[in-house]
């Protein structure tokens, strides 16, 4: 098949499948004719590498599992480079989630924090001879509607 059908098949553009071919992540065979010619074990190559980057593989991420499929492996991941970067693609995970759950603590805290500060000025501010909001804490009685411009 020609590069225009793979990358109708394949859900990508002829761009991004000659992008592959510079980075040898597809084969650049050519007819004739000197037109690309591609086949279905082509098509399983970008499917997977499809798959990868949907999961968050940058493209160096994806050789060895393309590579695994060149050896003729049923699957990418049946070689031994390619569960190596699953578990660095785990650990990575594993790292930015921990990362997340400490700035989502944080965040929780500063909320709560917040949130206490508010009712206290609120509650301060509706005391007769109170200090004054310092934003609209409260929504705006008829008089301070009228004073706006």
């Amino acid at each position: 098949m020609r590069i225009g059908e793979l990358a109708q098949r394949a859900g990508t553009t002829t761009r991004t499948l000659r992008h592959y071919e510079s980075l040898d992540l597809l084969p650049a065979r050519r007819a004739g004719n000197g037109y690309r010619t591609y086949d279905e074990d082509d098509l399983r190559l970008l499917q997977q590498i499809r798959v990868l980057q949907d999961f968050g593989f940058g493209l160096e991420e994806t050789r060895p599992f393309v590579d695994c499929l060149r050896a003729g492996h049923p699957a990418g991941d049946s070689c031994p480079a390619s569960l190596e970067v699953y578990r660095r693609k785990l650990a990575e995970l594993d790292d930015c989630i921990d990362r997340l759950r400490r700035v989502r603590a944080e965040v929780s805290a500063q909320l709560a924090r917040a949130e206490r500060e508010t009712a206290a000025l609120r509650a301060a501010a509706e005391v007769p001879g109170g200090p004054p909001p310092l934003c609209a804490l409260t929504p705006p009685g008829p008089e301070e509607e009228l004073s706006t411009p």
